[in-house]
């Protein structure tokens, strides 16, 4: 089974508060505190406290500060998240804060490790951050979905001055998130929580069919007069085989040379779609001609659409939504005459990686066909 992090921003979602839910639906803090201890800070205590709000009880976590180190360059928090020792920890927390910290190199036209970060620089970040990567690691939490974002209206303080909700920086981190408006005031959405998000690659479709397992209540520290508070999060197992949404774009193409298809089925996928392929085929007035496909998720069409318009010239690029249902996959290493070759298993079948046969062959001379049947059938490494 996979287990899935379902997010219900109710009234908004910060950092905290998404930490606070993920504890309330059973991460351990314990394994949070390590975490957060690996990045070297000093001067600070998590806890996590039980609180009652408009009849519903949720968890608000806390962060104790005896440091007086309230801002820091992002290149200094970057570095401390990467001394997080589990390295699927440390890659969320460092995307998280590398996305604030190219957010606020544009917005100020400053090298993103240089700037000065000041609500943002603080303990509370850096234990947001690390904190809720830790928590989705311990809960076994392949993907996340998040339900729309409630969006605030009104005006925001920053060391910058009074600025408008939501604050720049926030508002370039959700490109490309679902959002709707509130009438909540003020800040609802955090640039923390909006790069953790990002960093996660959170889906904001439907959420999926699962098994639900367990259900959590974040309290942010601010009070509202007629309701809770709260950012809910929904922890589900689900079918190993994935069924996703994607998309297939394609186009006709009978004027692009053959040298310039393959160059952009390659950057293609560099740019994110999940394949990228060319049919032949005979156009109006009999011109020999190609359509490129390219399947991507919803959330990258538009860039791998970009793309298409830029490298092939073409005028139009067409949609179509498609459903596919992917079956679950496993890798591993093995050495085939003192070579590595990366191998994917699935249900029924086993195959090794295309370009590390062929490197095998061209060094032994051994046929390909060969290679790859000696790979498959070699027993896993320890």
């Amino acid at each position: 089974m996979s287990r899935v992090c379902v997010i219900s921003p109710f009234t908004g979602l910060a950092g905290d508060m998404l930490l606070a839910a993920l504890v309330d639906a059973g991460a351990p803090l314990e394994a949070i505190r390590v975490a957060v201890a690996d990045t070297g800070l000093t001067g600070w205590e998590l806890t996590v406290e039980r609180v009652l709000t408009h009849g519903l009880t949720g968890s608000r976590a806390v962060v104790s500060v005896t440091d007086d180190a309230t801002s820091r360059r992002a290149g200094e928090l970057i570095a401390m998240a990467g001394r997080v020792r589990d390295p699927a920890v440390a890659d969320v927390a460092v995307g998280a804060l590398r996305a604030i910290a190219e957010v606020e190199g544009h917005l100020h036209g400053e090298d993103p490790d240089l700037v000065h970060l000041h609500e943002l620089g603080g303990h509370d970040t850096l234990v947001d951050v690390v904190g809720v990567a830790a928590a989705l690691r311990a809960l076994d939490v392949r993907t996340v979905h998040c339900e729309a974002l409630p969006i605030g209206s009104g005006t925001v303080r920053t060391a910058h001055g009074v600025l408008p909700c939501p604050a720049p920086a926030t508002s370039a981190l959700l490109r490309g998130a679902r959002v709707v408006g509130t009438s909540l005031l003020g800040e609802t959405v955090t640039p923390t929580a909006a790069a953790l998000l990002r960093a996660v690659a959170a889906d904001y479709g439907p959420p999926p069919e699962m098994r639900m397992a367990a259900t959590g209540y974040g309290v942010g520290t601010r009070t509202l007069p007629d309701r809770p508070n709260v950012a809910v999060v929904r922890l589900g197992d689900r079918d190993p085989a994935d069924v996703r949404d994607l998309v297939v774009l394609e186009t006709n193409l009978d004027d692009v040379t053959g040298e310039v298809l393959g160059h952009l089925l390659a950057r293609l996928l560099d740019i994110g779609a999940l394949d990228s392929w060319i049919t032949p085929v005979v156009m109006k007035k009999g011109r020999p001609g190609h359509v490129l496909h390219a399947l991507a998720t919803p959330e990258t069409a538009d860039d791998v659409e970009r793309l298409m318009f830029a490298e092939s010239g073409t005028l139009g690029v067409r949609r179509i939504e498609v459903s596919r249902k992917a079956l679950p996959r496993t890798t591993d290493t093995v050495h085939l005459h003192g070579m590595e070759v990366r191998r994917k298993h699935g249900p029924h079948h086993s195959k090794a990686e295309y370009e590390d046969a062929v490197a095998v062959a061209r060094r032994t001379g051994l046929p390909l066909r060969l290679v790859l049947a000696m790979a498959a059938d070699l027993p896993e490494e320890p």
